[in-house]
């Protein structure tokens, strides 16, 4: 056997291993479509595709260490997805929040510079939906995947079934998430001018007395609250 079927052989284990290792571990780690990928995930999939390949390609790099290094990079990730599952404040720092640049029919500039988009994007994002007027959103926020969210207004919205009759009152707000795995977003309440008070005595109302006993609770447009418990029931 010669040099050249030597290094053919070696290349061939290389890529099998590494495409089973490499099969496995992204079942591990789980699935998400591509349009529900943060810019943190994207990057992460690239550097994990990146080391796959030098692995599978390159004799020069060590094989076992290529392959070690793969799984540490695998395990890295559902551990920070496990702690981000957990932690609020580590998902924000992990994948940032949703940023809301139409605010009750209102373009916010702040917001804008703090997405790094400018108005034409803006506008583009808005085309992409069938929406050619600013005029025709109440809310739009941009996603941590970097999609635009949009709520019309109630005169532009599509009509559905419920509709006997044309609804033309504004949203009080955009249903905004007020709890989040047992514990309250103050900064949400307050952008909402609502305070914990009223937050606790909506439990209340709806036979909740603890807040560690809430999954999710979200405030509706009309200021009402939608709650789901732990037990995956809303009260």
């Amino acid at each position: 056997m010669d040099i050249g079927e030597i290094n053919f052989w070696e290349m061939m284990f290389r890529t099998t291993v590494t495409f089973i290792a490499l099969l496995i571990l992204a079942r591990i780690i789980g699935k998400k479509q591509l349009s529900q990928l943060t810019f943190f995930h994207y990057t992460t999939g690239i550097t994990f595709g990146s080391i796959a390949g030098e692995l599978s390609s390159q004799k020069e790099t060590p094989f076992w260490d290529g392959m070690i290094s793969l799984i540490w990079w695998s395990i890295l990730t559902i551990l920070l997805s496990a702690i981000a599952l957990k932690s609020t404040k580590m998902r924000v720092l992990v994948d940032d929040k949703p940023t809301i640049l139409i605010h009750n029919g209102v373009i916010s500039e702040a917001n804008l510079k703090k997405a790094r988009l400018h108005l034409d994007e803006l506008t583009m994002l808005l085309r992409e939906q069938s929406i050619f007027s600013v005029n025709e959103v109440a809310y739009a926020v941009f996603e941590t995947n970097g999609e635009l969210s949009v709520m019309k207004k109630p005169p532009f919205a599509e009509a559905i079934k419920k509709d006997t009759q044309a609804n033309l009152t504004p949203p009080l707000c955009m249903p905004t998430e007020v709890i989040s795995n047992g514990r309250i977003i103050s900064e949400n309440l307050q952008q909402l001018d609502l305070t914990e008070e009223w937050l606790l005595k909506k439990l209340r109302n709806k036979k909740v007395d603890d807040v560690e006993q809430v999954l999710f609770a979200q405030v509706l447009e009309d200021h009402s609250l939608y709650v789901s418990t732990k037990t995956n029931q809303s009260p």
